[in-house]
């Protein structure tokens, strides 16, 4: 019976060769330290010699910092209101500041409810208004576009 070859890094990252399984197990055996597979998919599976919790902890660790970044592309979303004060719109203003010196993307959603549907053209003047609060430079990506429940309009920094 043959055995499954398998690919084997050792603890610092760098390639033992391909090697019948048996005789990978009887290496980390030897060097007290455990078999941990990386990738099963790959062609001959890759297995790493190191302790198991602190991989796993660094697989995880490597996860995180990944969704972090996936979460940091996704675009902003700021709502603001059609009846909205002046103070509420400075405060809102300055958080899309933050936003776009972080490089983020923002998308600034006016909604209008019930009779206020029926100023379409005074909401837009509240948009462009707002949008003139942003002290920062910025660039439109998406111009401000009419949606079913308002106003969309998206900026990304300068």
């Amino acid at each position: 019976m043959e055995s499954k070859q398998i690919r084997l890094i050792d603890r610092e990252g760098k390639l033992v060769g391909i090697m019948p399984y048996h005789e990978a197990l009887l290496k980390a055996q030897e060097q007290q330290l455990d078999l941990v597979e990386i990738s099963a998919k790959a062609n001959p599976p890759v297995y790493k010699l190191g302790d198991a919790s602190k991989i796993k902890y660094e697989k995880e660790k490597k996860l995180k910092a990944q969704k972090l970044k996936e979460r940091q592309a996704a675009p902003k979303i700021l709502r603001i209101g059609f009846n909205e004060g002046t103070h509420d719109l400075m405060i809102k203003s300055k958080k899309i500041e933050e936003f776009l010196n972080e490089n983020r993307i923002v998308t600034i959603e006016m909604r209008l409810h019930g009779r206020e549907k029926a100023h379409f053209d005074l909401a837009k003047t509240k948009m462009e208004n707002f949008l003139k609060l942003i002290s920062l430079p910025y660039k439109i990506i998406q111009p401000i576009q009419r949606s079913p429940q308002g106003f969309l309009v998206s900026l990304k920094k300068n």
